[in-house]
C-alpha cells in the first residue's frame, strides 16, 4: 500500500469511528487497530487524532459548502425554488455522506474553539439572509426579522436532516417537500407586524381587558334582574295600599249598617 493509499485508509477509518463514537471517545490506539497499523503510522501521517479529525472535518466542510453554494448560486430564480434546491442539496449530502455528516454535527473537540460546523451554518445563513432581504423588500415587508428567518430556515433544514439521517422512513424528496411546505407557506403568509396571540405581555393585557369586560357584563345583568325601588315608587305603593284599605273599611261599615236595618248586604230594595 502506497503512502497516499495508507493516508486515505486512515481517513476512512477515522471518519467511521468519529461518526459512531465522537471525537473524545476515540483513541489513536483504536484508529491504528482498525486500520491494522501501528500507532507511529497514525502519528506519521497526521500527528495524532486531532490532525486526523481536522482533515476529515475540512473535507466534509468543503463538500457540503460546494453542495449548498451551488443550490444558492442563482438568487434571481423563484424564492420557492431556492428553498427546494437548498433542502434537496442538504438531504442529498446527508444521504451520500452519512458518516461525514455525523462527524460535522457531533460536538467539536475542545481543541477546536471555532466550531467549524457552526461557522459553516453561519455562512449559509448569511447567504439565505441576502436572498430573503431582496424578497422582503419587493413585498414591502420589514427586513428587521430577516436574519432570524434565515437562521430558522437553515436550522430547520439541518436538524430535520439530522433526525432523518437516523430515521430514514421517508424518501429524500418527500422530506424535502415537508420542509418546503412548512417554510414556504409560512413565508408566504407573513404578517407585517407579527405578534403572539395567546402568550406574552400583549396577550396578558388582552386577557385582563376581557376579564374586566366580562365583569361589567355580569354587573349589568344583575342590575336588570333586581331593579332598585325609588322613594317615589315606595310612596306610591304605600298610598295605593292605604287608599285600598280605606275603601274596604268604608264598604264593610256600609254593609254592617244595612244588616242592622234588616237589609242583607248587596240586596236591592224596591219600593
Amino acid at each position: 500500500m502506497t503512502s497516499l493509499q495508507r493516508r486515505e485508509q486512515l481517513i476512512a477509518v477515522g471518519r467511521s469511528l468519529f461518526a459512531a463514537k465522537g471525537f473524545e471517545a476515540v483513541s489513536v490506539e483504536e484508529i491504528a487497530a482498525h486500520a491494522k497499523v501501528s500507532k507511529p503510522i497514525v502519528y506519521e501521517h497526521f500527528g495524532g487524532k486531532e490532525g486526523l479529525y481536522a482533515v476529515i472535518v475540512d473535507r466534509e466542510m468543503r463538500a457540503l459548502t460546494t453542495t449548498l453554494t451551488e443550490a444558492l448560486d442563482n438568487p434571481d430564480i423563484h424564492p420557492r425554488r431556492i428553498v427546494e434546491r437548498t433542502a434537496l442539496a442538504l438531504l442529498t449530502y446527508i444521504e451520500e455522506n452519512a458518516e461525514g455528516f455525523q462527524v460535522l454535527v457531533r460536538d467539536s473537540p475542545s481543541t477546536d474553539p471555532s466550531g467549524s460546523f457552526n461557522s459553516l451554518l453561519g455562512d449559509i445563513s448569511l447567504r439565505v439572509e441576502d436572498i430573503l432581504s431582496d424578497t422582503f423588500k419587493r413585498q414591502k415587508l420589514s427586513v428587521k426579522g430577516v436574519p432570524y428567518y434565515a437562521q430558522m430556515l437553515v436550522g430547520m433544514t439541518v436538524f430535520t436532516g439530522q433526525y432523518w439521517a437516523d430515521r430514514p422512513k421517508v424518501s429524500k424528496e418527500q422530506l424535502a417537500a415537508y420542509i418546503v411546505d412548512l417554510a414556504w407557506h409560512g413565508l408566504s403568509r407573513l404578517n407585517s407586524k407579527p405578534q403572539l396571540l395567546f402568550e406574552g405581555a400583549r396577550a396578558q393585557r388582552e386577557a385582563q381587558r376581557e376579564a374586566e369586560r366580562e365583569a361589567q357584563r355580569r354587573q349589568r345583568g344583575s342590575q336588570r334582574e333586581l331593579p332598585a325601588i325609588s322613594c317615589d315608587s315606595a310612596d306610591s305603593v304605600i298610598d295605593t295600599v292605604s287608599s285600598t284599605g280605606t275603601d274596604v273599611d268604608d264598604a264593610s261599615a256600609s254593609n254592617e249598617t244595612d244588616a242592622m236595618n234588616g237589609n242583607p248586604a248587596g240586596e236591592n230594595i224596591t219600593e
